[in-house]
């Protein structure tokens, strides 16, 4: 009976958890990159709040966690013209992993995500960022 008291709590801890997990926003971004996708590629960030970056480059080459500004999206290949419409960005070394700091803009809304080495978003290298108010 205890053993089964157990499991039960057991079990319902993980869907609690996992409930928690899969809603709102968080204040921590644990990303890895790889050859050539980021893993996850969605991320969920409260307006205005500190966040922490966890990256980690499991990749063969150089890649950069790059996040655009507010309405603004990569053309057909990212490149010297882009860099003037980055929010914030972190770069790797390959088999490299840093954590940092940065504040989340303040205007909620999708943001794109990329990686800023040449080739790289032509390769499918993307993702996106929802930034939520009110959290």
């Amino acid at each position: 009976m205890k053993k089964m008291l157990i499991l039960l709590l057991l079990g319902m801890s993980f869907v609690f958890s996992a409930c928690a997990a899969s809603g709102g926003s968080s204040t921590t971004i644990d990303v890895k990159m790889t050859d050539f996708k980021f893993e996850p590629t969605h991320f969920t960030i409260p307006a205005g709040k500190e966040i922490t970056i966890n990256a980690r480059n499991d990749g063969a080459v150089l890649h950069e966690f790059v996040i655009m500004k507010y309405g603004e999206n990569v053309g057909d290949n990212f490149g010297d013209e882009d860099e003037e419409n980055i929010y914030w960005e972190i770069e790797l070394a390959p088999g490299g992993s840093n954590s940092a700091t940065f504040t989340a803009p303040s205007d909620p809304g999708e943001y794109q995500v990329v990686c800023g080495t040449e080739g790289h978003f032509f390769a499918g290298m993307v993702g996106d960022l929802t930034v939520v108010a009110g959290e």
